[in-house]
């Protein structure tokens, strides 16, 4: 089968498309064919070599396809659901996985959509309801709102009841962001974003930030937020964070939590629970999914690329062959 593999770490270019044994399906396992594979943050931290896998290793955390076989040992899949799932090795055209973070996909939700949805989707449930807990009438901020995860929490937030102000590059990515349900919009590249965020609150700052950009947006996420904030800094998009100084945190006294997805999924139940939550949201039409961004499964390093550039809005997935 056709795969994207890491043999050495480092930039895009080490990612090659190369044919590798089809998995086979063991008791406990689900052979899922992949129709739709998600394009995520945390491949490029895969493959750069920033959070370590044993080399090699096919590429890849999330995908949509249909179950091919199923192990003797599982219950509650056939052959022929439509599913999406969290897994490694999902840049493939096969990948055999336990049923834990394996759902069905409702008639509503096509195949592209579930490979759109499911990492940003759970990440942004997650952290707007465990990781902190959103309240009708909060002012919060999210940076790079109109990227997947960005525009995920915008929704959110605002179906929690939050009033949203998000962050961006550029007017045509703020219009993104609006549709998206945002209350205000700030250039980064021509506002500065505390002076706008204590304006937008009456000087009081806001309780919560959701920061997937890194170091870049740190200290002056500290700066946005209100007595007792809530500072949530999840992703490494400008870079990692490389160390805190805890006395930043005193005025104020604000919250700091790194918090990471699979912490909050660690059973069956908690995945399920959460990808029912989101399915119904999607097929309420309380989430919505902008049409993601396509590249053919060999394009993968143009996709980490503009991913990484910053050159995009939304989703980003490969089309298996």
């Amino acid at each position: 089968m056709k795969a994207i593999q890491v043999r050495n770490t480092g930039d895009s270019s080490v990612l090659q498309y190369v044919d590798v044994d089809k998995p086979t399906v063991s008791a406990d396992r689900l052979l899922i064919k992949n129709s739709f594979v998600g394009v995520n943050f945390i491949d490029t931290y895969h493959r750069s070599g920033l959070y370590k896998v044993e080399l090699p290793f096919i590429l890849g955390r999330e995908a949509s396809g249909v179950v091919e076989a199923v192990g003797e040992g599982v219950t509650g899949f056939a052959q022929g659901d439509r599913v999406a799932y969290l897994s490694a090795s999902t840049y493939a055209q096969y990948t055999a996985t336990p049923p834990t973070n394996v759902v069905r996909l409702p008639p509503e939700v096509t195949l592209e959509e579930g490979a759109a949805l499911l990492i940003q989707g759970l990440t942004a449930l997650t952290l707007a309801q465990q990781a902190y807990e959103v309240k009708p009438g909060d002012h919060v901020l999210v940076h790079a709102a109109a990227g997947g995860t960005g525009q995920m929490l915008v929704q959110v937030c605002k179906h929690l009841g939050a009033r949203v102000i998000g962050t961006t590059s550029s007017e045509e990515k703020a219009a993104t962001v609006r549709r998206a349900g945002a209350d205000d919009v700030i250039l980064y590249t021509k506002q500065d974003v505390v002076q706008e965020v204590h304006k937008l609150t009456n000087g009081q700052g806001v309780a919560a930030v959701f920061d997937g950009v890194g170091r870049s947006t740190f200290d002056e996420s500290l700066a946005c937020l209100k007595r007792l904030g809530f500072m949530l800094s999840f992703g490494n998009a400008s870079g990692k964070v490389d160390s805190i100084d805890i006395m930043k945190l005193v005025p104020r006294a604000i919250r700091l939590m790194r918090p990471s997805l699979f912490e909050f999924l660690t059973t069956k139940e908690d995945f399920d629970a959460l990808a029912k939550q989101l399915m119904n949201l999607v097929a309420a039409g309380k989430v919505k999914i902008n049409p993601p961004i396509i590249y053919p499964l060999e394009d993968a390093a143009k996709a980490h690329d503009d991913l990484e550039g910053r050159k995009t809005q939304g989703k980003l997935l490969l089309q298996i062959p």
